[in-house]
């Protein structure tokens, strides 16, 4: 198996993962992410980003989590946010689970196929990338997504930047890229 491969079955099994844990929360919590505005789901990316940057500097978890699961949440959130950037969000839980799974795996293939994409280009150079490194680009994403939001709310357009989507794909990938580099 070559290293393209490799990473594609790799990302397959961390993105299943990543759907085993998602589809048990639907079961327990339906989607009631459905409530969340844009805004709210940007800052839950956020303190799941910092607590990865705090944990890797700190080299402690006071409360017994490591820094794995909390990419996983990126990477589940980071499909959170392409769901609700295509069907707005709601006031109530209006998604049912079946629905909800659909978009999830329309959202995590296409995340695969953008990943394919850039790592042949790219040449697998996040292998050689420090998990640390994943974790700063992904608090940089949630940054530019921020700014992206605000200029929304004055009622301005972006100039040459790609769109919140572009960033929520990215977070995901470098995400699957974490959970992968800490599962070897």
């Amino acid at each position: 198996m070559d290293y393209l491969e490799k990473t594609n079955a790799q990302f397959e099994q961390a993105i299943a993962e990543c759907r085993a844990l998602f589809e048990k929360k639907l079961h327990d919590y339906k989607a009631s992410w459905r409530i969340l505005r844009p805004t709210a789901l940007t800052d839950q990316l956020f303190i799941k980003a910092k607590r990865i940057r705090s944990l890797e500097i700190k080299k402690e978890s006071k409360v017994g989590e490591g820094i794995r699961p909390e990419f996983i949440a990126l990477i589940n959130y980071g499909i959170v946010g392409l769901i609700q950037l295509s069907k707005g969000f709601a006031d109530t839980v209006d998604m049912p689970n079946d629905q909800a799974m659909r978009l999830y795996d329309q959202f995590a293939k296409e995340a695969l196929d953008l990943m394919k994409k850039k790592n042949h280009d790219y040449d697998e150079a996040w292998r050689s990338m420090r998990v640390s490194s994943y974790t700063d680009l992904i608090l940089t994403k949630i940054e530019r997504i921020k700014e992206i939001e605000d200029l929304e709310e004055r009622g301005e357009q972006l100039k040459v930047s790609e769109g919140i989507d572009s960033n929520y794909m990215d977070i995901i990938n470098y995400a699957v890229f974490g959970v992968i580099k800490l599962s070897e």
